[in-house]
């Protein structure tokens, strides 16, 4: 199969969907491999590694006539201009807080496969856990950056110093993010708060961290008593192909402590407050109801070397099997098929429908599941 490997071009997207190791491999597989000129070069993969590694280097025109194409983050509209009838579209997706897209995509008459709705036999997400991992340690990175004085912030030290009390940080969601976000917290030494609806997960995280760790069961009442003093709210909570819970409301966030922060990690399906809002790597922060709001829906890219080497590594064995079986790769695996969310000019993923066909603002025609 003839896969195409564009140069991402969202704002400050230095990701890149594979590696030249990923690239010897589909090569000695015999697939062929078409990258775009200076794809990687900014995270240290130059144009001469691919070559080496078997690939053809060209121009956006030259990936989007391959059969499938294989990228990070979801189709901009330039892209999708270039998409035709039939191809195979590989990549995060999170279509549920982007319905134009998703009508976009059926006009299109691609089948696109979303990594974050992809499914493991534990019914796990193996290709969102990398970037999750990722998101959910910077997260309290941009956390204290939101707290900082030049962005708004009410100045508060995470971790606190001797004879002043550390940070209150609060955790919406026990999953990956929420876990990797309550790691880099309590390991700085901050005051850490984490809800969770799972009572099991809860004593997990109790057993882990021995009293370090403060939980709380996901309930309305919990949540508001936990983020009334909270310098500083992690947004976690991810339900499986579609739009994310609305845990916060605008009073609720009017009700925080002036100057302190939320990072909303789950922008990128819609996000958890009514506040939220998409913002970018190149003006990351905004305030709203005396809040400083992060809301930046390709987190990962910040760390685009350590991500784009996590990602290439989860996805590998996928995107073999796609290349060398097609449609019959999904046919064979129910957790692969789970991935697919437009095919034939329609959704197929039946969350994300049901998602789709509710949402108030959707120009999405004729939904399927």
């Amino acid at each position: 199969m003839h896969i195409g490997i564009p140069k991402e071009i969202k704002d400050h997207e230095y990701r890149v969907a594979a590696t030249p190791a990923s690239v010897a491999a589909l090569t000695a597989a015999g697939h062929r491999v078409s990258v775009e000129k200076h794809a990687g070069t900014a995270i240290g993969f130059d144009d001469t590694a691919f070559q080496a590694a078997g690939a053809e280097l060209t121009d956006a025109a030259g990936v989007y006539a391959a059969d499938l194409i294989f990228k990070v983050k979801e189709p901009q509209a330039v892209e999708v201009a270039q998409l035709r009838a039939g191809q195979w579209l590989f990549c995060y997706l999170h279509l549920a807080a982007a319905p134009s897209l998703a009508a976009a995509l059926m006009r299109a008459k691609v089948n696109a496969i979303g990594f974050e709705t992809v499914l493991d036999a534990a019914g796990r997400t193996p290709l969102l856990a990398p970037m999750s991992q990722i998101a959910g340690r910077l997260s309290i990175q941009a956390g204290m950056q939101a707290l900082e004085m030049k962005n708004g912030g009410r100045g508060v030290l995470l971790s606190g110093v001797p004879g002043v009390a550390p940070g209150k940080v609060t955790i919406l969601g026990g999953g990956v993010v929420g876990a990797n976000a309550a790691r880099i917290a309590i390991g700085i030494g901050a005051d850490v708060t984490l809800l969770d609806r799972d009572a099991e997960r809860l004593r997990e995280f109790d057993d882990r961290y021995q009293g370090r760790l403060k939980t709380r069961f996901s309930s309305p009442a919990n949540i508001a008593e936990c983020v009334s003093d909270a310098d500083l709210v992690i947004g976690a909570a991810y339900v499986h192909g579609r739009r994310a819970p609305l845990l916060l409301t605008r009073e609720l966030i009017r009700g925080m402590p002036t100057g302190s922060a939320l990072v909303d990690v789950a922008i990128d399906q819609g996000g958890i407050s009514a506040t939220s809002h998409v913002t970018t790597h190149s003006a990351p922060f905004y305030i709203a109801e005396r809040v400083v709001h992060y809301c930046v829906s390709n987190m990962p890219g910040a760390a685009a070397r350590t991500a784009t080497l996590a990602l290439a590594e989860a996805t590998l064995p996928y995107l073999l099997n796609l290349a060398a079986n097609g449609e019959a790769a999904l046919n064979a695996d129910a957790g692969f098929a789970a991935g697919l969310n437009v095919a034939g000019g329609r959704i197929v993923h039946a969350g994300l429908a049901a998602d789709l066909s509710a949402h108030p603002a959707s120009a999405v025609p004729a939904i399927k599941s």
